[in-house]
C-alpha cells in the first residue's frame, strides 16, 4: 500500500478494518434517555453509532462495536446525557 502525503488510506478500507478493540471504554447508551436527536449519530468520527427503531416503536442510538474505537465523542455531545463511556472489562482492576 501506497501511503500519501496525509496518510489517507483506500476509500472503504475501514469495512474491512474492525477497530472496535482499540479503545479502553466504550459507550453505553441508556434508551430511557435517549431522544433519538441524532447528534451522535451526525458528530461520530467513525459512523459507528445510528439511531434505529426498536421493536416497541422507540428510537434510539446503538453503537456498533465492532468498529467504535471508544473516543467518547457521542458522550461528549449528547445533549440529555443518555451515553455514558465504560472501561471494558480487560483493563477493570480486581482489588483482593
Amino acid at each position: 500500500m501506497k501511503i500519501t502525503l496525509g496518510g489517507i488510506s483506500k476509500p472503504h478500507s475501514s469495512k474491512t478494518m474492525k477497530t472496535g478493540d482499540w479503545g479502553t471504554e466504550y459507550p453505553v447508551v441508556d434508551e430511557e434517555k435517549c431522544t433519538a436527536c441524532k447528534t451522535c449519530e451526525y458528530l461520530c468520527p467513525d459512523a459507528c453509532i445510528v439511531v434505529v427503531e426498536k421493536e416497541d416503536e422507540k428510537k434510539v442510538a446503538v453503537p456498533d462495536y465492532e468498529y467504535c474505537k471508544g473516543c467518547g465523542v457521542c458522550f461528549s455531545v449528547c445533549p440529555v446525557d443518555a451515553i455514558k463511556m465504560e472501561l471494558k472489562d480487560i483493563y477493570k482492576l480486581e482489588v483482593c
